[in-house]
């Protein structure tokens, strides 16, 4: 698969990581069912670790890096923490790998609530290293940190100190933020504090938030930058669907439409609509990675192919016109 450079850090990583946000859980309509937080489903209140299957978790993870992908996104929150032990469980029965690929986590978010203070933010990624079984991270993000006070967060006292001090005793290399909210993280980026950033609901062919502030600061501190969300709720995988509900996201008609246009014009190269999506992405200077989420070893094998498309330079001059941003309502 094709790769990249995430900013400052160095680090190569390929175009299209695994987003494992709800890996293992077994259901065929990935749009459908694709939901706007990463703990619980809003209309069961059910936690997500309930839906996950952690033989099927395995599976999609081995299936990830065995197509290509080098960069496994997760974080505590995950499914309540069975994300990050269905990644170290896979780790563990493929060391072959686990040699392979970069695993990210994210620390101060969990289902029981958010804590970001200094020993609190130690006892987050000690409890990370025991899930995933890694000694040291590359890269550990700031996760979520909207609507707490940025001088704590920053402070010594509080999670970019307890993360400095690790950097300082080798357990973290690289110190990122991660926050869901396009605002939030361009606050945090701003400061220049970073070196990576996950972006979520700003950067895609329908939503350009990330152009107003998040990418002019990302390039004045060259920070790399991975997208979350760049599908859409997979609505820039499949185009337009009948009946789906794609929950966060409320698509007009117009914009719909529009997705219809652009995917008549991939069938028109014989592109992958989703090869196309998470591509173009990764076209601007600093964005490394998308990472879609991926449940079952086929969407992660989908995903994975994307990131191998050789897609002609004709192409992205025909679908210039059709790239535009939208209002798109998320709900959060």
């Amino acid at each position: 698969m094709k790769t990249k450079i995430l900013g400052r850090t160095g680090l190569r990583v390929s175009i299209v990581g695994l987003g494992a946000a709800f890996v293992g859980i077994p259901t065929p309509n990935q749009a459908a069912v694709e939901y706007p937080d990463e703990s619980q489903d809003r209309r069961t209140g059910k936690p997500h670790a309930s839906y996950m299957d952690d033989e099927l978790g395995v599976q999609t993870v081995h299936a990830a890096i065995d197509a290509g992908c080098t960069l496994i996104d997760t974080a505590a929150l995950y499914g309540g923490t069975r994300s990050e032990r269905i990644i170290g469980r896979a780790l563990r029965e493929r060391p072959d790998l686990a040699a392979k690929c970069t695993v990210t986590t994210k620390v101060g978010r969990l289902a029981e609530g958010q804590d970001y203070g200094f020993d609190a933010i130690l006892r987050h990624v000690e409890a990370s290293q025991q899930r995933l079984g890694l000694d040291k991270f590359e890269v550990i993000y700031i996760h979520d940190p909207m609507g707490f006070p940025m001088e704590q967060v920053m402070g010594k006292a509080g999670a970019l100190g307890a993360l400095r001090k690790l950097q300082d005793d080798g357990i973290v290399q690289f110190i990122g933020v991660a926050a869901n909210e396009p605002e939030t993280n361009a606050r945090y980026i701003e400061t220049g504090e970073f070196d990576a950033v996950v972006v979520p609901e700003a950067w895609s062919l329908l939503n350009h938030l990330a152009a107003e502030r998040i990418l002019p600061a990302a390039e004045k501190h060259n920070m790399g930058l991975v997208i979350a969300t760049p599908l859409e709720r997979g609505l820039l995988a499949t185009g337009p669907v009948s009946g789906i509900n794609y929950l966060a996201r409320n698509f007009s008609a117009v914009c719909l439409n529009h997705v219809s246009e652009i995917q008549v014009l991939c069938r028109d190269y014989d592109i992958p609509m989703v090869a196309a999506a998470l591509q173009w992405c990764t076209r601007h200077p600093q964005v490394a990675a998308t990472i879609p989420g991926a449940r079952t070893p086929e969407e992660a094998v989908e995903n994975a192919r994307a990131g191998d498309v050789e897609i002609p330079e004709a192409f992205w001059q025909d679908l210039a016109p059709l790239v535009r941003h939208f209002e798109i309502g998320v709900d959060r």
